[in-house]
């Protein structure tokens, strides 16, 4: 049994089995993967891909708040970045898939989508309205980029906090090098930070230019704090309006 396995609370304490279910309007997304990724005909409405291979297992939809967002979600009944079954062995890497999925951001925007503008979201339980895992694939927020230039120099392969809070909030950072996400960015932070309290993150993965001399990855992770009004919706680090490239004002509330 892995480490990770052991980590979990829903196993530990067979929490998950006594949880009550959630309210209709929770499960809208689950319902549209249901009605437009799995029908007959194939992908409908806002489903643009259904990949079912077992090593991936997920859908695209375009997300009805920004032109330029997209969903990556799980075929099957994942609540979210608290789900055991994510930690298990061969669990797909769906952050992966996610990335390789901001291509069609880039055909929405109709012009290049830098890497350090890329930018995947999971928000914790606290933080979504959702509980089936949508991981928001979508442009950074211009004032957080430029924290992250600011900072890059001391953003280790370790997990720390950022010097500067984001959107008024404390983040853990750490950077990850290689051209794709090979590793799993949730096993990164439930072996080498939250641990059995990984329900209470969020965690964004942003895409940079120069990591230990070429390309990488910032993942950045925060915890949920009542005292500071953090419910860890790590989509707050992104811009549906994609402001940094377009220069729009991005007049949205934040959806989660």
């Amino acid at each position: 049994m892995s480490r990770l396995l052991l980590l979990l609370p829903c196993l530990l304490l067979s929490a998950c089995a006594s949880t009550p279910a959630p309210p209709a309007a929770s499960d809208a997304l689950w319902r549209l993967i249901q009605r437009d990724c799995l029908a007959a005909g194939g992908p409908q409405g806002p489903c643009l891909a259904v990949e079912p291979a077992p090593d991936r297992r997920d859908v695209l939809v375009k997300d009805r708040h920004g032109d330029y967002q997209f969903l990556l979600m799980p075929m099957d009944r994942v609540s979210g970045i608290e789900s055991p079954q994510l930690y298990q062995r061969g669990a797909p890497n769906y952050f992966a898939a996610a990335w390789q999925a901001r291509a069609q951001t880039e055909r929405a925007l109709g012009r290049p989508l830098p890497r350090n503008v890329a930018s995947l979201s999971l928000n914790s339980p606290q933080g979504r309205s959702q509980h089936q895992l949508h991981i928001h694939i979508d442009c950074l927020r211009a004032d957080v980029l430029q924290v992250l230039d600011a900072q890059a120099g001391a953003i280790g392969t370790r997990w720390a906090p950022l010097a500067q809070p984001l959107r008024g909030h404390i983040y853990q950072a750490r950077a990850l090098p290689g051209e794709q996400l090979r590793a799993n960015p949730l096993n990164l932070l439930a072996q080498d930070l939250a641990g059995a309290d990984v329900g209470q993150w969020g965690v964004t993965v942003v895409g940079r230019d120069a990591v230990e001399g070429g390309p990488g990855f910032v993942l950045l992770a925060t915890r949920v704090d009542p005292a500071s009004g953090n419910d860890a919706s790590a989509e707050e680090l992104q811009d549906h309006a994609c402001t940094v490239l377009t220069g729009a004002h991005d007049a949205m509330e934040r959806v989660r």
